[in-house]
């Protein structure tokens, strides 16, 4: 009978594996099936490296919105990264038992926050205040990433202080029984033990950043321009996808699925690199 039970199981988890996959690989032909020819009929060079996106008059220039969506990731990443794996590092090594329980709670209460509701507090709070700091219309690269860089900390605190925290307790004692300070024991020899688990961390932020639509349609100024500054409004790959979607038809249809094949080529661009960097890293 128990035999019986773990070969079911086995089953089972097999079926749910084959499950997911399926549905990866479906998403793929579905998206590839319908914006591969408008890509072909647009012009792969004219789409891709095109600076004008107007559909009524059948330009499909989508490089804009590639600058819009590197400048906006690259931004929430210089602001989510050194803040998300710091707050992961003082939770893990060196938060007070009593404030650790509210501040996990918190962390894990930020992860929940759906996506609106955050570019609500963006388009309330941080657009004026970008507007009175720096000027201009609020609604920027800046403000896109700061919001941005706030949504990905949930993530990259979670995964980092798992991985230091499975880190065995032998690498800080030795740092100490070097003579090494508390401080030293975690930043050199903890820290570097648990860099593939921060790696992945990083990694799962910079998914989120690079597919976010709601939050960056609520603060990013939705403008399809290349942007020339900080400071200017631009427009996503996604939120491209999210606004034009709706009323879309023929042409203008496929090519907003042409620009989700981008974008999901994109990403899986940003994991292959990064992966490769983590192998060179080991």
């Amino acid at each position: 009978m128990k035999q019986i039970k773990e070969k079911g199981m086995k089953l089972l988890f097999f079926l749910t594996a084959c499950i997911s996959i399926a549905a990866v690989v479906l998403i793929c032909i579905f998206l590839f099936a319908n914006g591969i020819p408008a890509i072909r009929e647009i012009g792969v060079f004219r789409f891709l490296f095109g600076l004008k996106w107007k559909p009524a008059n059948n330009l499909y220039g989508i490089l804009p919105m590639i600058a819009g969506s590197l400048c906006v990731t690259a931004g929430a990443l210089f602001i989510g990264v050194p803040v998300g794996i710091l707050t992961a590092v003082f939770m893990a090594k060196f938060c007070p038992k009593k404030i650790y329980a509210p501040l996990k709670a918190a962390v894990n209460l930020m992860a929940g926050i759906p996506s609106v509701v955050y570019g609500f507090f963006g388009l309330v709070v941080l657009v004026p205040l970008v507007r009175e700091l720096f000027g201009g219309r609020g609604m920027s690269v800046l403000t896109a990433s700061v919001l941005l860089g706030l949504m990905i900390l949930p993530t990259i605190i979670s995964v980092s202080e798992t991985a230091i925290q499975a880190v065995p307790e032998s690498y800080y004692e030795g740092g100490l029984a070097l003579g090494a300070s508390h401080e030293r024991s975690v930043f050199y020899t903890v820290l570097p033990a648990a860099k593939s688990g921060i790696f992945a961390g990083v990694v799962l932020g910079i998914g989120r950043a690079a597919g976010e639509t709601m939050a960056v349609m609520m603060v990013a100024g939705n403008q399809p321009v290349i942007p020339d500054s900080i400071l200017s409004g631009v427009r996503t790959l996604t939120t491209n996808i999210v606004l034009e979607m709706g009323y879309s038809t023929d042409l203008h249809r496929e090519a907003l699925i042409g620009t989700a094949v981008v974008l999901f080529v994109f990403i899986l661009i940003i994991n292959l690199f990064l992966s490769r960097i983590k192998r060179r890293v080991r």
